[in-house]
């Protein structure tokens, strides 16, 4: 995402030590346009992640904004029974192909990569 200049926020790198993490997260959720799911065996047992993506289900302006990344095989309907409608990004290839196909669901044309 920074390669592409695409602005993004993950919970491991933009929540500072002594931060209310759950504030943070909300915060988060306001302000992006797109919500990227990865989902894996763990993800689908989350709490956290439940809720995230039932708040971007329930808001408005991620309507046609809801990314799924099928990491690893696992038990999706869990999160919510509505995922089996959006078209997942599989997670099968190369790094590089996953990436260019993430773009694409942005909207944003992707590149080859140039590591």
């Amino acid at each position: 995402m920074r390669q592409h200049k695409i602005p993004y926020w993950y919970s491991a790198h933009h929540i500072a030590g002594a931060n209310q993490w759950h504030d943070e997260i909300g915060r988060a959720l306001r302000k992006c346009d797109w919500f990227l799911i990865v989902l894996s065996p763990d993800s689908v047992k989350s709490t956290w992640v439940k809720r995230e993506l039932l708040y971007a289900l329930q808001n408005d302006r991620y309507s046609g904004r809801i990314i799924p990344l099928l990491f690893k095989r696992c038990e999706h309907a869990k999160l919510s029974w509505t995922l089996s409608s959006f078209q997942f990004v599989l997670f099968d290839k190369d790094f590089d192909h996953i990436c260019r196909q993430v773009l694409k669901a942005l909207g944003k044309h992707p590149s080859r990569s140039r590591r």
